[in-house]
Order: structure tokens, then C-alpha cells, then sequence
């Protein structure tokens, strides 16, 4: 016979045991019936479930009405599976990750059942796991994140660690399409639920508009009121444009709401200049510092630091506006991008858009829904991915750390900045000050340098 594995065996009755329940459940019994609350007591002498017992006196009354003696019998011989499949790890490793997508394709390659697969799955012998694909990176980049994470961090030790910036002056911008719906949906209905119809002329073309969306991190009372929402807004590119022939919707030469496809670096200058930098303006509070970092990526529409027009505006009205890049193909440097677009995505996925005004309304909407501790929550994922990019000497190829903040939250303890310790940071700047790795940045890590001594 197959040995019981542990984990079942912990769980088995012995057989004595059950016919001795069943013995002492007949001596209280009257009439084929136990009295009220047997059931319970004797569960709770022998030490097992309720339910259990339940099954046990079910099955010593059917054999007394058959006639036969009460022995419960133990069912250990359910557990001998002599033809049961085992993984073959070693062909499995042999396959490639391509060949292993989806459990058909690995039923076929490893020539067992696709149930046999979905049970190694259920008992954990193999890891379903959805892979997203991430940048590339040179040498020079994984020096740039470097630097960058090295910047956010303040020149202070206290028992061996460091801690990053609050971040409360930096604004992250960034742009994204927001897509009037998607090329395939999954629905949940009812059995006879008429399946949703969804037509477009093209589905390679479906309707989109891009956003310029504009947060910083949001500013919290004591108690945990929000003192500043952090949301400085999300800017639409598009124009009023008259309709050029009549339809049955409207007559010809009405005002109608089209989408801006090029976006070149004049229309992102005046999305910063017109509508960025004066929403600053109106929504900043007071006591925070006006000396304000606005970080974008390296797209090349987005102007430079030194953009003529930008430093016109940079010092006015007691602000201080910087622009600076973060590192190249490094999306996991921008809030935005690591978390909070995802975030808006999946509420503007819940709502019908039949035209371009409702899908800015569905967007806007969306924006507004959404909590600033949600964006508190990614600003610190953001500094623990800085950690991360430390430890592995700037790749990308680390999984985003969780901390668990709502439970962090619930308990009044979730920290304004993360630390870091500070060995990774030694290591990082002994890393860094290797001949081949002297790169270039404007990312400032001299007061980190000298604080630990390097």
C-alpha cells in the first residue's frame, strides 16, 4: 500500500476510534435517536468535528437498519493511488517557457490529461505566473536608475539606515490612451442571458484620446485627514472642430470634440504651460514648499529644463518650477505609470462610453473617484522599488515589493518614507565608482556619498 502522505494522515480517524463514537452515540441513543445535544458532546470527548460525527452515526443507523453489526470501517485504502501520475520535473525543465503557456499545450508535451495538469497545479507543483515584458536596459541606464534611487535619499543615518525623500514637492506627469473599449471583454451570466453585442467599424481602430495627467503625493492630517489630495488633474488632448456634412445626430458645422492624434512638442508645451503649471498654482497649499520638481520621462515631444517659454513662467507668482527627466526606459520610476494609471484604467473600464465627450467625462470621473491614500499607497511602492533597483544594480528584472499598507494603515503605523539600509547603499555607491560605470547624470548623490563615507 501507498504511504498516506503527512498532511492526510494528521487528518485520518483510526478506525477504533470511529467504532468507539459510534458505540458510545448507540448507548445514548432511544429509539434509533440520539438526544438533543449528543451529537456535540460526543464530537467534543473524541476530539473531532461535528460534522464528522454526523457521518458517523449516519452510517452506524444504516447499519443497523440493515441488520448488520456497527463497524465503521476506515477508508485509508481511499488514499492508494497505484496509477496516479506523478510530475516528471526533469521533462518539464526540459520544455520552453512558450511551450508551457497554457495547461493544454503542457498536457500535450508532458502526454497526460489536461486534469491531470489542472491537479498538479490545485497541489501546487506547478506555478501559474503571467509575465509582462519590461524594457531594455544598457549599462548606462542601470547606472542612470542608480543614481536616481541614490538622489531620493536623504543624507541622514539613524541606527544603520537611511530614509528617502517625503517626495511632497515632486509632481510626476506622464501620458496615456484611454481607448473607448477594448478589442476582447469577459462577462459573467446568467445561463439564458442574451450575450452582448459590440460592433466598430475597425477594431484596429478604435476611438482614443490622450491624457496628460498631472499628481504629487497628497498631504495627510494627525488623524489621517486629507489635508491636499495630491491630484493636480488630467488633461485631455483634444479640439473643437465644426462637423464638415450633416448626420442624423447633428447638422452640419456643429462644434464637435475631436481627439488630437499628433502630439508634438508645442501641444505638450502648452499643456504644461497653460494648464500644468497653473493648476499647480491654484490647488498647491500653502504650507507646502513652492519650490516644486515636475518629473516626466524622456519622451521626445516633452520639453526641455531650459525650454525659452518654460522659464519665462518657472519663477512667478513666489513659485520655483524644475523640470528634470527620470532615467530612460524606466517607467518604474514615475507613479503613474508603476500603479496609478492601472488604477484609473480599471474604473474608466466600468463605465459605457458611446462618444469622445463621454469617454473625457468616463476619465475625469475616474480621476476623481480615486482615493489619495491609493496615491499615498504608490509613492511608497515607488520608494521601495528604488530599494529594489539598488539591490539588484539597476535592472528591472526585481518584483515590485508589498508591505502590506492597508493593514499598515488600519493600524496607524504606515511611515511617511521607507528606509533603507545602509549596506545597500554602500554597495550601490562601491558599484558605482568602478571605472566602467562612470556615467554622467545630473542626479545629485554627493551629500549620500559623504554621509556614508565614501
Amino acid at each position: 500500500m501507498e504511504e498516506v502522505p503527512a498532511r492526510i494522515a494528521s487528518r485520518i480517524i483510526p478506525t477504533s476510534k470511529k467504532n468507539l463514537l459510534a458505540q458510545t452515540l448507540l448507548q445514548w441513543s432511544k429509539a434509533g435517536e440520539v438526544p438533543h445535544g449528543a451529537i456535540q458532546k460526543a464530537a467534543t470527548q473524541f476530539g473531532v468535528s461535528r460534522k464528522t460525527t454526523q457521518r458517523i452515526w449516519a452510517e452506524a443507523k444504516l447499519q443497523i437498519q440493515c441488520g448488520a453489526p456497527v463497524n465503521i470501517r476506515g477508508r485509508i485504502k481511499g488514499y492508494e493511488h497505484k496509477d496516479k501520475f506523478q510530475l516528471d520535473v526533469a521533462k518539464v525543465r526540459e520544455l520552453s517557457v512558450l511551450e508551457r503557456s497554457n495547461i493544454r499545450k503542457i498536457a500535450y508535451k508532458l502526454e497526460v490529461s489536461k486534469s491531470t495538469v489542472a491537479r498538479f497545479v490545485k497541489e501546487h507543483q506547478l506555478r501559474p505566473h503571467t509575465n509582462a515584458i519590461k524594457p531594455i536596459l544598457t549599462a548606462s541606464n542601470k547606472v542612470a536608475r542608480m543614481r536616481w534611487s541614490l538622489s531620493h535619499i536623504q543624507p541622514l543615518i539613524a541606527n544603520g539606515m537611511l530614509k528617502y525623500h517625503p517626495m511632497h514637492n515632486v509632481v510626476h506627469i506622464d501620458e496615456k490612451w484611454f481607448y473607448m473599449t477594448k478589442t476582447s471583454e469577459r462577462y459573467y451570466l446568467l445561463p439564458g442571458e442574451t450575450e452582448p453585442y459590440r460592433a466598430c467599424k475597425s477594431k484596429r481602430f478604435i476611438t482614443k484620446v490622450m491624457f496628460m495627467c498631472a499628481v504629487c503625493r497628497p498631504q495627510f492630517a494627525e488623524n489621517g485627514e486629507v489635508i491636499f489630495d495630491g491630484k493636480i488633474g488630467i488633461f485631455p488632448f483634444t479640439t473643437m472642430e465644426p462637423a464638415k456634412r450633416k448626420s442624423k445626430n447633428r447638422p452640419p458645422g456643429t462644434m464637435e470634440t475631436k481627439p488630437i492624434h499628433s502630439v508634438n512638442k508645442e501641444v505638450m508645451r502648452a499643456c504644461l504651460l497653460h494648464k500644468i503649471i497653473p493648476a499647480i498654482k491654484a490647488k498647491w497649499p500653502d504650507n507646502m514648499s513652492k519650490e516644486i520638481f515636475i518629473q516626466q520621462d524622456n519622451a521626445k515631444p516633452h520639453i526641455n529644463h531650459n525650454d525659452a517659454e518654460f522659464q519665462a513662467v518657472a519663477s512667478t507668482d513666489g513659485f520655483n518650477f524644475h523640470i528634470r527627466c527620470q532615467p530612460p526606459q524606466s517607467p518604474d520610476c514615475n507613479v503613474l505609470d508603476l500603479g496609478y494609471f492601472r488604477a484609473i484604467q480599471s474604473l474608466q473600464d466600468d463605465k459605457v462610453a458611446k462618444g469622445v465627450d463621454e469617454l473625457l467625462r468616463n476619465v475625469h470621473s475616474s480621476f476623481d473617484e480615486l482615493s489619495p491614500y491609493t496615491l499615498n499607497n504608490v509613492f511608497l511602492t515607488l520608494q521601495a522599488c528604488l530599494t529594489e533597483i539598488l539591490k539588484v544594480q539597476g535592472c528591472n528584472g526585481y518584483k515590485t515589493p508589498h508591505m502590506n499598507k492597508e493593514r499598515l494603515t488600519r493600524m496607524g503605523s504606515l511611515p511617511q518614507a521607507l528606509e533603507v539600509e545602509e549596506g545597500v547603499v554602500k554597495a550601490a555607491l562601491a558599484y558605482l565608482q568602478q571605472p566602467e560605470h562612470d556615467v554622467s547624470t545630473n542626479y545629485d548623490i554627493s551629500g549620500v556619498t559623504e554621509v556614508v563615507g565614501f
